[in-house]
C-alpha cells in the first residue's frame, strides 16, 4: 500500500513538473519598439518572427521628421527632448494590454547614450509587474550599457533581462532572440 502511495505521489509530482515546463515554454511575447528610420524596426521584426511574438510599434502622437532628428542642431526636437530628462512625448497608436504578455522585448535606437524619451513614456504608461523586459538597441557608435543602467535606475520594479546592441543586422537578432527564448 505504501509503495502504491509512493508511486502515485511520484507520478503526481512528475506530472506537475511537466506542466510547469510546458507553461515555461509557452511564454507570451511582445516585441515593442521605437524606430524613426527603420533600422530598429528591422531588428524588431526579426525578433518577432523568430519568437512568434506580437510586434508593437511605440508611436509618438507627433511623428519625427528628419529635421527633428538632427542631433547636431541643439534646437531640433530630439535634441531638446533629450536635454530634458523629464521630457515624455505623448504617445499615439493603438493601446496594448500588457496582461496578455509574459515577456517584452523592448527595442530602440540609442540617442545621447540612452533610450529616446518616447520609450520612457511607454515604460511609464503601462504596468510591467510580473513581466520580464529584455532591451535591445541599435546605434551607429554607442553601446547599450548606459541605457540599460538608466532603465534599472529609473524603473527598479521592472524585471530586466540582459540587453543586446545590434548593428550587424536582423540575422544576428534572430539568433540572439532564439537563445533568449530557450532560456525563459
Amino acid at each position: 500500500m505504501k509503495l502504491l502511495a509512493l508511486i502515485i505521489m511520484g507520478l503526481f509530482t512528475f506530472g506537475n513538473s511537466l506542466s510547469a515546463q510546458t507553461a515555461e515554454g509557452n511564454k507570451k511575447i511582445l516585441v515593442a519598439y521605437f524606430s524613426c528610420t527603420g533600422t530598429t524596426e528591422k531588428v524588431a521584426e526579426a525578433i518577432a518572427n523568430e519568437s512568434g511574438g506580437k510586434l508593437y510599434k511605440i508611436t509618438p502622437v507627433e511623428a519625427y521628421t528628419s529635421a527633428d532628428l538632427d542631433w547636431q542642431n541643439k534646437k531640433s526636437r530630439s535634441s531638446v527632448e533629450m536635454a530634458d530628462e523629464k521630457s515624455r512625448p505623448a504617445l499615439g497608436g493603438e493601446a496594448i494590454n500588457l496582461k496578455d504578455y509574459d515577456v517584452v522585448f523592448l527595442g530602440y535606437p540609442i540617442w545621447w547614450d540612452v533610450c529616446p524619451r518616447p520609450v520612457n513614456t511607454f515604460l511609464e504608461k503601462y504596468d510591467f509587474t510580473g513581466k520580464t523586459v529584455i532591451p535591445f538597441a541599435t546605434s551607429g557608435g554607442s553601446s547599450i550599457t548606459n541605457s540599460v543602467r538608466q532603465f534599472k535606475k529609473l524603473y527598479p520594479k521592472i524585471k530586466w533581462g540582459e540587453g543586446r546592441l545590434f548593428n550587424s543586422g536582423a540575422k544576428q537578432a534572430e539568433n540572439w532572440s532564439k537563445q533568449i527564448i530557450e532560456k525563459l
